[in-house]
């Protein structure tokens, strides 16, 4: 399972627990793009810790390939512009 799907279920069933919550500003720092304690990442135990690592990896590495899509998804709009386009003719 996937680190964020695991972080997801974690909030998800006891959203008032303190790893939840330290979860859940990280989650939330990613998507809005704002600092983030790094503090909060040592009040966690070994495992959550470990999570918490391999969410910034997850979240990096979908960042690339997305950034990869739209740059592919450009590339294609691009090569469309130059297609010459079929003449309608009017009835």
């Amino acid at each position: 399972m996937r680190a964020i799907k695991k972080v997801r279920h974690i909030i998800a069933h006891e959203p008032l627990n303190p790893t939840a919550q330290i979860f859940a500003r990280l989650i939330s720092s990613l998507v809005d793009e704002v600092d983030f304690s790094l503090k909060d990442l040592y009040e966690l135990s070994a495992s959550d810790f470990e999570l918490a690592m391999n969410i910034l990896q997850e979240w990096r590495l979908d960042r690339y390939y997305m950034g990869k899509a739209k740059t592919f998804d450009v590339a294609m709009q691009a090569l469309q512009l130059n297609q010459p386009q079929p003449n309608k003719s009017l009835a």
